[in-house]
């Protein structure tokens, strides 16, 4: 079994980010958990990278091997690296998915993950801003996923999963740019479900709540307000990457062959 995703980084140089490729992995095993900044999977590996310079370093490595010891059934799993360019998604993805096609093979599974979830107002928001947070959270969802269907065609299968975000169902009114975006993500999903169904095509959305990453953690997840979100769960503990990571392997692999269309919701209750 192979499983592809596309990597994708954040517009800050430190915080290289994007999601891991897998191949020749146990059905049975779970996605390794949240690890989409790839300095941090580099670490563990004990790469030693300087996170300055890592953009740099990523460039040089092609596949870069990874054993997740954790694992219930043994596997290895492989990095591709590959900045993509949120002015031309475009062109720049279809280049990237036709460069996994040459080298690993069809790609079974498109995960859209990249986002960015900086607090800002209205007020804040010029044209500029807007095109940027709209490159980052919504563009290149459609154009990965329009640039991988055509090996996905031929096949006969595949599976897209789109990360949305509850924040727009809350209408938490602090990061508006974003709720729009996650809240397009959801109809995104449904068309291309419907259009690409008779190929045996299948669309989902993950739509998280609250959960626990490094960036959360760094940014916004105090105890004032860990405290809000555990008042407002059904579940009284604070959701973490691997509660969202199995949603997305399960999604990603044929054991949901009957499902899509739909969004998966990930918040412990929520909404």
């Amino acid at each position: 079994t192979k499983l592809y995703l596309i990597l994708n980084n954040s517009t800050d140089k430190k915080k290289i980010e994007g999601q891991l490729l897998f191949e020749n992995f146990d059905e049975q095993s779970y996605l390794i958990p949240e690890l989409r900044k790839a300095q941090y999977l580099l670490k563990i590996e004990g790469g030693g990278f300087d996170v300055d310079n890592l953009s740099k370093k990523l460039n040089e490595i092609d596949f870069y091997p990874f054993k997740q010891s954790q694992a219930k059934f043994a596997m290895t799993a492989h990095i591709l690296y590959s900045r993509l360019d949120n002015k031309y998604p475009a062109t720049h993805s279809k280049k990237i998915i036709k460069n996994i096609i040459t080298k690993k093979g069809p790609i079974h599974a498109l995960i859209n993950n990249a986002a960015n979830d900086d607090r800002h107002t209205t007020d804040q928001v010029d044209e500029k801003y807007w095109e940027n947070r709209m490159a980052i959270n919504l563009k290149h969802y459609f154009f990965a996923a329009k640039a991988v269907v055509k090996s996905m065609k031929k096949m006969k299968a595949g599976s897209i999963v789109n990360l949305s975000s509850v924040s727009w169902m809350l209408g938490e009114g602090d990061k508006v740019v974003y709720e729009t975006a996650k809240s397009a993500v959801v109809g995104l999903t449904r068309s291309f479900a419907q259009e690409y169904g008779k190929y045996n095509i299948r669309t989902n959305s993950v739509v998280p709540g609250s959960i626990a990453t490094e960036r959360q953690i760094k940014h916004w997840l105090t105890p004032k307000y860990k405290k809000l979100i555990l008042d407002s769960q059904a579940l009284k503990r604070q959701l973490k990457p691997n509660d969202v990571a199995q949603m997305v392997m399960f999604l990603a692999s044929d054991q949901s062959s009957g499902c899509t269309k739909q969004s998966f919701i990930v918040d412990g209750g929520i909404t």
